[in-house]
């Protein structure tokens, strides 16, 4: 199966397209490979503020929108909501195992961040899309070291890339 990027776009302010999501494909295998992820699914869906803002009042309690949410199918669901999945006719449950999570990304921040950074939308895009990965597989930033990790962890997948500042 190998490590897959499944995709949707839910907001009509920015078009998305397959240079885009083939970037972010490398990206997520430059990622996975050097986190030893070799095997799963990620799904990532693009929104707008307002989309963004609901799911981060809904599931966080902070009521306002933000960049980037992730939601990492192996995390207790004491600390997520319960999310419930039908199965399509031709699916198995087996096939939902491999699913890493799911990343949410708002285009409008995005857009409104890599301005205010002095950088391209695909640098942000691409930021926010490994953030959210590290996040799925549970690195976190709640701390000056873990956000150092993480962060170099960041930008060493996005400058194989070539998504540097």
């Amino acid at each position: 199966m190998g490590l897959q990027l499944a995709w949707s776009n839910e907001q009509d302010k920015m078009e998305i397209g397959q240079e885009l999501i083939d970037l972010l494909d490398r990206v997520l295998q430059i990622a996975g490979e050097t986190e030893g992820i070799t095997e799963g699914e990620v799904a990532l869906t693009f929104v707008d503020d307002a989309a963004i803002h609901e799911l981060n009042r809904d599931y966080r309690g902070i009521d306002r929108p933000t960049d980037v949410l992730s939601f990492a199918m192996n995390e207790s669901l004491d600390e997520e909501p319960e999310i419930v999945y039908e199965l399509e006719e031709d699916e198995e449950l087996d096939d939902l195992t491999d699913v890493l999570g799911d990343i949410i990304i708002s285009v409008e921040k995005a857009k409104a961040q890599s301005e205010e950074y002095g950088h391209s939308i695909e640098r942000e895009i691409g930021f926010l899309f490994v953030h959210g990965f590290l996040h799925l597989l549970g690195y976190d930033h709640q701390d000056a070291a873990s956000e150092a990790e993480m962060m170099g962890k960041q930008e060493a997948a996005l400058a194989k890339v070539g998504l540097t500042r």
